[in-house]
């Protein structure tokens, strides 16, 4: 059963993001979650909250598409015993019903480049690759 966080399910958000994110904290998540709008749902086999999934629309131009907005995968984590069931599937599924009733044609996400599993992953669930590029940034105030 795929369900929105809530007040109530809460901590169980908290500590599968930690799982993915290990330098988060539960502040840190709930001002992401507030900040950038985010609509996260929970993964339940049974009674326990076993996956999740981040999902944002974004408006400014995400490399590669070619509509806005653009649903956008910010996160997913199957805890590691349930993987290769098809839990990450399913939500993925879900996002992108999700993203469609929210308007969007097309859905992105992003990988850190040293990341090679994510990248399967994104591969074997349907995503294309896109142009790579490097991003740099220069301090004003030296």
């Amino acid at each position: 059963m795929i369900t929105p966080i809530s007040k109530e399910n809460e901590k169980e958000w908290i500590k599968l993001c930690i799982a993915l994110w290990p330098d988060a904290t539960a502040e840190s998540l709930r001002e992401a979650y507030n900040t950038y709008k985010l609509s996260d749902f929970l993964y339940y086999t049974e009674d326990e909250a076993v996956a999740f999934i981040s999902l944002s629309l974004r408006h400014e131009y995400v490399i590669g598409t070619e509509t806005s907005p653009v649903g956008y995968l910010e996160g997913i984590y199957v805890m590691p015993e349930f993987r290769k069931s098809g839990i990450a599937k399913e939500l993925v599924a879900y996002a992108k019903n999700w993203a469609f009733s929210q308007g969007c044609n097309e859905i992105a996400s992003d990988v850190e480049l040293h990341n090679e599993d994510s990248q399967l992953f994104h591969e074997k669930i349907g995503f294309t690759e896109v142009p790579r590029f490097v991003s740099y940034t220069m301090s004003l105030l030296q």
